[in-house]
């Protein structure tokens, strides 16, 4: 262990000495918000949204103008602008935007779902932080046709999966298009002051030759914050919102059935009965600054399909993003440096609870359920173990975060699981320092301790936790761990660096957290470098070079790797990125692997709006981790997608994955597959639309169909009708086709459910 620590402190070293020689590349360049301050116009009743601002309020509202750009380049002058007016009422904010355009018909906008156009369409909306404290701010955009989409934003990173009640309307111009928004009060959280003075940011997305991003104030890449950069909304009196109260009943009708026996394929569809299923939720809101959720028998299942990811080679659990509108409310206040707190580790509750509190200086948040089917993701050196059980567990999850100046915090989180005579608590420390001009020291320090239970039937894997004695599998044991994550980082427009150190002790677990790998410590290095030519050809682009060093907890050398990428943003929305590990040394199951060179060539294209598409492949070496024993092999991933839009109605969406990998000399293949997905769309109108989701997956020989029509009055008021349909193979011949498939399940499915607010 000395010499690991030896290591790290010579790496601290080197890397304080890169920080200090490179400091001054730039200066930071702090905005005087001063000079960005609105006062909007209120009103006394509220109006119905035309899209067109013809409402006599309009003309009272003082005109501010969208002109500063800050992507790509922050030092060139914007291509358009736009006019702003702001208006409220003791309920509602209204921001309305005429967006000038040199040639309207090129203007970007298409009929999505909600949160579906982020990257392709044209559009404006507002970054707002009702306390004025830089730490969280909620995103509201809208494009040229009405279509919202909404974002919760902390620091830097987006939660685009939240979702607010909020309206919406636009309409084309002849010199462009014009947008108007309306907040409900009871949407959002804000302190309770007689007088609100908060911190936003107008914003215009302007896809053309280039991906333009557009501010109100004097926006500055080489501040990191950008929150801090927000002008000032002014002088708002008398803005309340107390005791809401939300309902949300729904209604569900499902039946399934499945092939009567699988080893026959002429075996016919069991259909089971019809099973209707009621629950819902409530939402009371005190304040604004706090809200109490409740479900009973919710109904967690989810319309967005999950993609099937390769992992033929992988020895880790897969992480899929969360769907379900429960545990999407809020999400980013259980949010902390390592994946503590994964949601789906919650997977079939009887009953859930959540109090959340949004104060100006703290927040905190509680979440509990009742989970009659626990997963489980136990981790390990080389691998990890992912389940399904009929265990029966209760789950608590506590989030406090106090916040010290603009951009710094220390938070806690707390999370306990307890199933039979088995538990899991886990208890831990995260901050976020600001040091000085653009340095930050961050971390995540935590202990677990643990108890099994006593049932190998549930799972009876041997595999060592360490040298201490302990296995994975459910055997009675009791242990526990600690956790530590830290970083150092500078962060600017030209350079960046970062140095990090991440341990994780072999009995270290949070069972309702997304943590796979364990008996790890890990140093990390990484620099950037970027650069903005504002060519015709080459807007702008970055020169990355990230290494690690990893040993386990007894100080034995585990691997190395360096990686370089260079990623360059050319005309017409064209990206090119291209990656190569030229170091990448690697012990697994006991066995050293050297000279794992791999690298990757990316491509992305958005010069059309009809038409966009994007490629990678990564070629080289790789080991083949589940043979026994383990062996360097080579071969390459390939990834591919285009989407297609005929009309501003319609999408068609084709994604391709093919992943191939054989032995050195290219006699043995060790696996080859791929896996197609098809997902069509077409709108009727905003609300409504059909969809239609084809997958075909070689590793399992499955075809899976998914048929769905959707109505979405707004986020929470919707109807659903669909079908799931799997098709498995049981003879193929040949090396491939679509032959010889039978339906083995199917499930059709209808729901309905109704948001009432007071």
């Amino acid at each position: 262990m000395l010499s690991v620590f030896s290591f790290y402190r010579f790496i601290c070293l080197v890397s304080f000495i890169s920080i200090i020689s490179l400091s001054e590349l730039s200066a930071q360049t702090l905005v005087d918000t001063t000079d960005y301050v609105y006062t909007p116009h209120k009103i006394s009743g509220d109006f119905e949204l035309t899209g067109e601002m013809d409402h006599p309020a309009w003309d009272e509202a003082p005109s501010t103008l969208l002109k500063q750009q800050i992507s790509p380049n922050d030092d060139q002058e914007a291509p358009v602008t736009a006019i702003i007016k702001v208006l409220y009422s003791d309920k509602h904010l209204y921001v309305g935007f005429v967006n000038e355009d040199p040639d309207p018909e090129r203007i970007r906008a298409n009929i999505t779902d909600r949160d579906d156009f982020l990257m392709s369409d044209d559009y404006v909306g507002i970054i707002l932080d009702p306390y004025n404290n830089n730490q969280n701010a909620y995103e509201f955009f809208v494009n040229p046709l009405g279509i919202q989409m909404d974002a919760m934003r902390s620091g830097n990173s987006e939660n685009i999966s939240f979702d607010a009640l909020w309206y919406s309307a636009a309409s084309f111009t002849d010199t462009g298009y014009i947008s108007v928004i309306k907040i409900p009060f009871k949407s959002i959280n804000f302190p309770d002051r007689n007088v609100q003075n908060w911190s936003i940011q107008f914003f215009r997305n302007y896809p053309r030759n280039n991906r333009y991003q557009l501010s109100w104030t004097d926006f500055r890449l080489d501040n990191s914050c950008l929150l801090c950069q927000n002008g000032v909304l002014a002088n708002m009196e008398n803005v309340k919102s107390t005791n809401t109260v939300e309902l949300l009943p729904y209604g569900v009708a499902t039946q399934s059935g499945s092939i009567s026996d699988p080893s026959i394929p002429e075996s016919s569809i069991d259909n089971g009965p019809i099973k209707p299923k009621v629950g819902g939720s409530i939402s009371y809101s005190p304040t604004s600054t706090s809200s109490i959720n409740a479900v009973v028998n919710p109904d967690f299942s989810q319309v967005e399909t999950d993609a099937s990811q390769i992992n033929v080679n992988e020895t880790f659990a897969l992480f899929y993003s969360e769907k379900r509108p429960f545990f999407v409310k809020d999400a980013d206040m259980f949010t902390t440096r390592e994946d503590l707190f994964y949601s789906r580790t919650i997977n079939n509750p009887l009953t859930a609870g959540k109090y959340t509190h949004r104060g100006n200086n703290f927040t905190f948040a509680f979440l509990t359920a009742f989970d009659r089917s626990t997963p489980f993701i136990i981790p390990g050196k080389e691998e990890s173990s992912q389940f399904q059980t009929n265990v029966e567990s209760y789950n608590n999850i506590l989030r406090g975060k106090y916040n010290i100046g603009n951009e710094s915090h220390i938070g806690g989180l707390a999370t306990t699981r307890n199933y039979g005579k088995g538990y899991n608590y886990v208890g831990t420390l995260d901050w976020n320092l600001l040091l000085s001009d653009k340095y930050f020291f961050r971390g995540q320090a935590g202990y677990s301790t643990t108890q099994e239970l006593d049932d190998s039937t549930l799972h009876n894997n041997q595999r060592s936790f360490g040298n201490k004695g302990f296995t994975a599998a459910f055997d009675g044991e009791q242990y526990t761990g600690s956790m530590v994550s830290t970083e150092i980082a500078r962060e600017a427009k030209y350079y960046n660096f970062s140095l990090d150190y991440k341990s994780y002790s072999p009995t270290f677990q949070t069972q309702t957290g997304f943590i796979t790998q364990t008996n790890l410590q890990q140093v990390g290095v990484s620099q950037s470098l970027s650069y903005y030519p504002g060519t015709n050809v080459l807007s702008q682009g970055n020169l990355n070079i990230d290494g690690a060093w990893r040993y386990d907890t007894d100080g034995q050398f585990q691997g190395s790797y360096a990686i370089v990428r260079l990623n360059n943003n050319f005309s017409g929305q064209n990206t090119l990125e291209l990656n190569y590990m030229p170091i990448n040394n690697e012990q697994f199951k006991g066995q050293m692997f050297r000279d794992i060179f791999r690298g990757t060539i990316a491509f992305r294209s958005n010069t059309l709006d009809m038409f966009s598409f994007g490629a990678s492949l990564e070629a080289g070496r790789d080991i083949h981790r589940t043979s026994n024993p383990p062996v360097l092999g080579k071969g390459f991933n390939f990834t591919a997608d285009a989407t297609m839009k005929p009309t501003p109605r319609f999408r068609f969406k084709l994604d391709y994955s093919y992943s191939r990998l054989s032995d050195l000399d290219g006699t043995e293949t060790f696996y080859t597959g791929d896996i197609y997905r098809i997902n069509t769309r077409y709108h009727f109108t905003p609300k409504l639309y059909t969809r239609l989701i084809g997958e075909y997956n070689s590793f399992n020989d499955q075809i899976h169909i998914y048929p769905l029509v959707s109505y979405k009055a707004n986020p929470f008021t919707k109807f659903y009708a669909g079908m799931t349909n799997y098709l498995t193979e049981f003879e193929q011949s040949g090396s491939g086709g679509f032959r010889d498939y039978q339906q083995t399940e199917r499930q059709f499915f209808v729901k309905f459910q109704y948001l009432i607010r007071n």
